[in-house]
């Protein structure tokens, strides 16, 4: 299974908590606990679609291209996809079989519209919603624990 949308959301939304600050691959990596490397691969792949910039030097790191409540997840998901959600049969299928002969133009039908779907979806929500949500599970979290902030 492929995670690169899921990691890159999380990048994002941790690079929109940081208000204009600018995070670094290696703050991002110890957050999403992968290594830099792919941290800056995605980066990369954002910066292309035109999600992030860098700052360069000292103090340097990751920032928002745009606001993050004119970033979509359908935008983060279009960055970072390399490919189809859903894939065919690897081998073409049997046309004499009546099955076989019919299934993927079937199966396109159906993937086309869940593809539409899933990307409708994934509109819904900015980065802004995403960090919103986080506080709020945060601000939850430190009511059950005290307020500590544990």
């Amino acid at each position: 299974m492929n995670s690169r949308f899921a990691t890159a959301v999380h990048i994002l939304t941790l690079v929109a908590q940081g208000e204009g600050r600018p995070v670094t691959s290696e703050f991002i990596a110890g957050s999403v606990n992968t290594n830099p490397s792919l941290v800056r691969r995605l980066l990369s792949q954002l910066t292309r679609a035109g999600l992030t910039t860098s700052q360069m030097g000292a103090g340097g790191g990751a920032l928002l291209a745009r606001p993050a409540d004119t970033i979509t997840l359908r935008d983060v998901y279009r960055a970072v996809d390399e490919g189809e959600v859903f894939a065919m049969h690897r081998e073409r299928p049997n046309p004499e079989c009546p099955v076989g002969r019919n299934i993927q133009a079937l199966l396109e039908t159906r993937f086309d519209a869940a593809t539409r779907a899933l990307e409708r979806e994934l509109e819904r929500t900015t980065l802004a919603d995403m960090t919103a949500e986080v506080e709020t599970r945060e601000a939850g979290r430190g009511a059950l624990h005290g307020g500590a902030g544990a």
